[in-house]
């Protein structure tokens, strides 16, 4: 009971980098390592069950039954747990275009990509790529775009939830790496989050589509993407509730 009440009294950032320096299984940061890998992943394709990405993370194995698993949703996988650790570790760190590559370069590391001469990994992207069959800004000019964004960001001392969303939306429109820019972005939200004290969020594979429609009409609407996104939040406050983390 003595914990539990302490617990309330604790920012989430604080459990979460105490309980992954501990070690401690069954808690917040276990259950966030497990849903937000599992999630992300899962929209962009991933072919891993949730109790396979849980077992890689417990286990550092893999149990596979029938047919097949694609490495790279493996690799990837273990580069996401690990990913998870940096943005905790260094949630109240400044965003720099250094140590969103950083990101990218954690993530792709080691998977067919990385091996590809036309895919940068941890770097922008070379080629012009689509998302949503929407076009993105020219290779040529994403440095330039990312710097102008973060200095739009980082200019503002505090931030709400609404500015940690423009910026995803934005970012997102850039679309600055050749791949992963989905699961890039959506990590440097939870950090964002943990860092000014927002419930944090994870979009999962029922919020998807809204999901998708709120970046589209971000511009224009930004209702959808933030009620999307506070549907979000209000599940991850469910798991607060569950581990007696006051919020």
């Amino acid at each position: 009971m003595e914990e539990m009440l302490q617990n309330r009294n604790k920012l989430l950032l604080d459990i979460l980098q105490e309980e992954k320096s501990s070690g401690y299984a069954g808690g917040i940061y276990h259950k966030t390592q497990i849903e937000l890998t599992y999630n992300s992943n899962h929209i962009e394709g991933s072919s891993l069950t949730h109790e396979q990405t849980r077992y890689i993370f417990e286990t550092n194995t893999i149990d596979v039954e029938n047919g097949s698993i694609n490495v790279d949703d493996v690799i990837e996988t273990a580069n996401h747990f690990r990913i998870v650790s940096l943005i905790i570790d260094n949630a109240k760190s400044t965003l720099t275009q250094e140590f969103i590559k950083e990101l990218h370069l954690l993530l792709k590391n080691g998977t067919s990509d990385s091996r590809r001469d036309w895919f940068v990994v941890g770097d922008y992207k070379k080629l012009p790529n689509e998302v949503g069959g929407m076009h993105t800004t020219p290779p040529e000019e994403v440095s330039g775009k990312m710097k102008e964004l973060l200095d739009e960001y980082n200019a503002k001392e505090e931030k709400s939830l609404d500015d940690v969303l423009d910026f995803h939306a934005k970012f997102e429109k850039i679309h600055p790496f050749q791949d992963g820019n989905g699961r890039v972005g959506r990590l440097i939200m939870f950090k964002e989050c943990l860092k000014y004290n927002i419930v944090p969020f994870i979009i999962e594979d029922d919020l998807k589509m809204f999901y998708y429609r709120g970046l589209a009409e971000w511009e224009t609407e930004k209702g959808y993407l933030r009620d999307t996104c506070l549907t979000a939040q209000d599940r991850y406050k469910a798991y607060l509730d569950y581990f007696r983390i006051g919020y």
